[in-house]
């Protein structure tokens, strides 16, 4: 006797969330309806609206998944092998390819992303506080191995997630997608990791 496991809601949600997202690769953000993803999961589009109450609620989770899962990976590169300088560079670039390869492989997904930036800003915010914490405590590290000059980490890692924005926001790599990007933010980050560093290390 086979017995049926229920659905618990966060399950659920998560569900309609992952199908949603596929949808989304598939046809594109604006012509995927709420209908449209309720058909997938064979429910009714009332059943989808008990767990999100638009679309765009939908996108947040998608959104708030996918930070998530940057910042795992991030916060790996940082905790691996390397000097302070390879691995703060090894976590920017990670950031970026993510976002060059989403651009060219799903470009459906591009005006999704927009929305869900424009629609959960606090969200995304909190992201880069988090990344730039992250990248702070590399930095302290290096302080106190002696790779460093001695300087504030909280401001020197805002002052770098600043200066590489144009390597680390969605839109502005689709719009200089078909530079060397790779060349230009390891060129920017060993300019500014070279400012604080006790000793000058080959550029890499």
């Amino acid at each position: 006797m086979n017995v049926r496991v229920r659905e618990t809601a966060d399950e659920t949600r998560e569900r309609i969330a992952r199908t949603a997202e596929q949808l989304f690769r598939r046809m594109g953000f604006a012509k995927t309806a709420v209908a449209d993803i309720a058909a997938e999961l064979g429910m009714s589009a009332a059943n989808v609206y008990r767990f999100f109450p638009s679309k765009t609620a939908i996108v947040a989770t998608i959104c708030e998944r996918s930070l998530l899962e940057s910042e795992a990976e991030i916060a790996d590169v940082l905790a691996g092998e390397g000097t302070p300088q390879q691995r703060i560079i090894a976590a920017y670039l990670a950031i970026m390819r993510y976002h060059k390869e989403n651009f060219l492989e799903e470009r459906r997904v591009h005006d999704m992303v927009q929305v869900a930036m424009e629609n959960n800003w606090d969200a995304i915010e909190a992201h880069k506080a988090r990344i730039g914490m992250m990248i702070a405590k590399v930095l302290a590290e290096g302080i106190e191995s002696g790779v460093f000059l001695p300087h504030d980490p909280g401001m020197a890692s805002q002052i770098i997630l600043g200066a590489c924005v144009r390597y680390c926001h969605p839109v502005l790599v689709a719009q200089h997608i078909d530079e060397d990007l790779e060349a230009g933010l390891k060129a920017s980050l060993t300019f500014i990791l070279r400012s604080i560093e006790v000793e000058r290390t080959p550029f890499p």
